[in-house]
């Protein structure tokens, strides 16, 4: 792995010196696992990000034309707390060449208490290329060792788990992999050893354990692992290994899966439930790959325990919460529903959470794996709630991760605690139908007189209040000037401004309920009509519009500010801007990014809609107009 020290020399032509500490001897063992560029003029636009890769060498750039004090001070600082609290290497500030410039004192002070070292590199942004492509070829070949590394040691499991020799063979298998001396015993006896004289170099270890209860060193061997095999083979059995040199975590994780191999070996009559771990090791490899964007080497690790699995180019994947102490009976319980048409595992990061991911084949589509995951949920057992995304590309199936935990936060206030996609959640499904079939009916009232000219609006209006005239005329096949005048006699009608977002909103709203949603039997008994707000004043809407704005929140642009205002003014970003104080294309790049937050197409009135409705509910901006109070109610 490259490190802080050795950065200097194998990379000499980043011109790249320790400015602080002085004695910078005691970072130089700092592993780097990725590069972060910081341009100077976005960090004093928006200041540090909020998350920061660990173990990444943070390097500003930005010629240095300026002495750090000030805002420029203000800001380094606030990145090297971020860069403290995720961990990071070091952090690279640009230098003029042939000049020399001292850091600030409290820069240098905030350095030593936060452990962060800080260099200087004189070259240009361009000389750092080499160094990122290095450091992501060195992390895909890590993967792709580990990858081969589960493989092989799969690969050791006899077709007879009595094998006497077995155990041996992965003992033997261990010792040449990592390079280490492996035992691996009983109080009593030892049970395989390799090399041969490794039962005498690491008793003294085990005695120590069981003395101290802690591991060992040894002038010979001083770094040393001890496992236990439990509960596979007793409470007293252990995998022994040392060797000279420290092990590394992807090493650890390795003797941790060989353990549970060789207690598997050790004891066959416990084969099902310690071959099921082995095997979950193995798709949890897999699994991860999946996440990282590795598909090839994902379908390589699974293709020896099932072939074709990871065949199909897209696939889904599901998040279920369950009790922590019961998540592997969780786990199989996802196996066996889903019989070899997804992947499950224990999230290795959440000990509440099974991973769920189902490749997707577009001739012959499997409905069968959602199904039988949401009856899980409503079965009596470890699961509680189900969250799922939509389908995605194999190597995007990061960001679908992102959008199944999503629907499971959601999941959390659902009647059955299962939601599939949040972001595609339908808003009419959470209202109370009843409700809002009574308040749509008495707003459209005045439409619904005749038979033949509520057919004619119904056909009509949604299409011509979701688009321009020109396109809505030509998608209804109507003259643009007969569209305009249906419109205006609706509009006369209905006491409504269709000038307005807010209005047009309302009407199609309330045209989508009438239209295409079966009305209750009660939705004719009259009684008080409700407004549109106090439609929206359920939980489940609160839940609803919170979920969906969760990312924008934390953007650190204010852009539910900039949303509130650009429909205010009816989505004409010219008045927006001015009433901000901002420029046209700050405002253009803040829709668009509340598009990419919350998957919406904001230049839609659905979109439009969602977001409107959902500020309401968080921010109670922009106002929602009650109209159609002025008219008589449903009889």
């Amino acid at each position: 792995m490259l490190t802080l020290g050795l950065l200097p020399t194998q990379h000499p032509n980043l011109e790249l010196v320790f400015a602080w500490p002085r004695k910078s001897g005691i970072h130089h063992g700092r592993g780097i696992n990725a590069l972060t560029i910081l341009p100077m003029d976005e960090l004093l636009e928006i200041g540090a990000p909020r998350r920061l890769d660990k173990g990444a060498l943070v390097l500003v750039t930005g010629a240095m034309r300026f002495r750090i004090r000030g805002r420029i001070a203000a800001v380094i600082e606030e990145v090297l707390r971020q860069m403290s609290l995720d961990e990071c290497a070091g952090l690279v500030l640009p230098a003029a060449k042939g000049v020399s410039q001292p850091l600030p004192q409290p820069l240098r002070d905030l350095s030593d208490q936060l452990q962060i070292p800080l260099l200087m590199s004189a070259t240009t942004v361009d000389r750092w290329t080499d160094l990122r492509i290095s450091i992501q070829q060195a992390r895909l070949a890590a993967a792709e060792r580990q990858a081969g590394q589960l493989d092989a040691l799969m690969r050791q499991l006899p077709p007879q788990l009595a094998d006497v020799k077995a155990m041996q063979r992965i003992a033997s298998w261990l010792a040449h992999t990592l390079d280490v001396q492996v035992l691996v015993s009983e109080p009593d006896r030892v049970l395989a050893a390799s090399p041969p004289t490794a039962a005498e170099q690491l008793a003294q270890a085990i005695i120590r354990q069981s003395v101290e209860g802690g591991a060992s060193e040894s002038a010979s061997a001083p770094h040393t692992q001890l496992i236990s095999l439990t509960p596979a083979t007793g409470p007293d059995t252990v995998l022994a290994v040392a060797r000279h040199t420290p092990f590394d975590e992807a090493e650890t994780r390795l003797l941790r899966h060989a353990a549970k191999l060789l207690g598997l070996v050790d004891q066959a009559r416990r084969e099902y439930c310690v071959a099921a771990d082995a095997s979950r090791a193995v798709h949890t490899a897999a699994a991860q790959l999946l996440l990282d964007g590795e598909v090839d080497k994902a379908r390589r690790v699974m293709e020896q325990m099932t072939p074709g699995l990871l065949d199909a180019e897209t696939g889904r994947l599901f998040v279920v919460m369950t009790d922590p102490a019961r998540r592997d009976t969780a786990v199989r319980l996802c196996e066996t529903a889903t019989a070899g048409h997804a992947l499950a595992i224990a999230d290795p990061h959440e000990r509440n959470r099974v991973v769920v991911i189902q490749p997707v084949r577009d001739s012959e589509p499997d409905e069968n794996v959602p199904g039988a995951l949401i009856r899980l949920v409503s079965a009596p057992g470890p699961i509680s709630s189900l969250g799922g995304s939509g389908v995605y590309s194999m190597s995007l199936l990061g960001d679908a991760l992102n959008e199944a935990a999503t629907a499971q936060r959601f999941a959390l206030h659902q009647p059955d605690s299962v939601a599939l996609s949040a972001q595609h959640t339908d808003l009419i499904s959470l209202l109370c139908q009843y409700d809002a079939q009574h308040w749509a009916r008495q707003l459209l009232h005045p439409l619904m007189g005749s038979a033949a000219q509520w057919e004619q609006m119904r056909q009509t209006l949604p299409t011509a209040l979701a688009y321009p005239y020109t396109v809505a005329a030509r998608r209804l096949d109507l003259h643009r000037n007969t569209l305009s005048r249906r419109v205006a006699r609706a509009a006369r009608s209905l006491g409504v401004d269709f000038t307005t977002i807010g209005d047009r909103i309302a009407v199609c709203l309330a045209l989508e309920l009438v239209t295409h949603r079966e009305p209750t039997e009660t939705t004719q008994n009259g009684g008080p009509v409700p407004t549109l707000r106090e439609l929206l004043t359920a939980p489940q809407i609160l839940v609803w519009a919170e979920t969906l704005l969760s990312a924008a929140r934390e953007d650190r642009r204010n852009l539910l500010a900039t949303a509130a205002a650009w429909l205010s003014f009816d989505a004409h970003v010219e008045p927006t801007a001015r009433s901000l104080g901002l420029s046209e294309v700050t405002v253009r790049t803040h829709i668009r990014a509340l598009e990419a937050h919350m998957s919406r197409d904001l230049s839609s009135l659905n979109g439009m809609r969602d977001l409107q409705f959902a500020l309401h509910v968080v921010t109670g901006e922009p106002n929602i107009r009650d109209i159609g109070r002025q008219l008589c109610k449903v009889a």
